[in-house]
């Protein structure tokens, strides 16, 4: 397995998904999961444990490794992210909205993230994220950036 500069996790309570409006460059001012770099030595999967942990205060047990959301900007290759996926119970209590060093967190309904007219999260998410809800198998969301815009996302499962 390939290793990326960083790890993403979208953790589920129900209907909802809690979400990070970052405060840092990346999709700056933008909701989008919780995550970040690795340290040395770290897998994938003890990076984003660490990071949810650190962003969030939130214990994982497990996470559901789903791939891989690469991107090329203005013809460059960017490298990656791992993405991960998890579950907590629906009686779950995580308050929010809650100000963190990262920025701020909150639980947004599925059907606000998904809407076509939503601008407020990382404009991949509404297609990378019904896999990792549907289907759970690891695929490869490959992003294709020009001028600050996406313009096409390739969606490949990951053998």
């Amino acid at each position: 397995m390939k290793k990326y500069q960083y790890t993403i996790c979208f953790i589920k309570r129900g209907k909802k998904i809690l979400m990070l409006n970052r405060e840092n460059a990346g999709f700056m001012g933008r909701w989008n999961g919780v995550g970040g770099r690795f340290e040395d030595g770290e897998t994938p999967t003890e990076c984003i444990l660490r990071e949810v942990h650190e962003e969030t205060g939130i214990t994982l047990a497990d996470v559901t490794d789903c791939g891989s959301v690469t991107w090329m900007i203005d013809s460059v290759d960017h490298g990656g992210m791992h993405i991960f996926f998890a579950e907590v119970e629906e009686d779950f209590v995580y308050m929010t909205p809650r100000g963190t060093e990262e920025g701020i967190l909150d639980w947004k309904h599925l059907d606000w993230i998904m809407h076509p007219e939503n601008s407020g999260v990382a404009e991949n998410i509404p297609i990378f994220l019904p896999y990792m809800l549907n289907d759970m198998k690891r695929y490869n969301h490959h992003c294709t950036w020009i001028d600050k815009q996406m313009v096409e996302i390739e969606t490949l499962p990951i053998e």
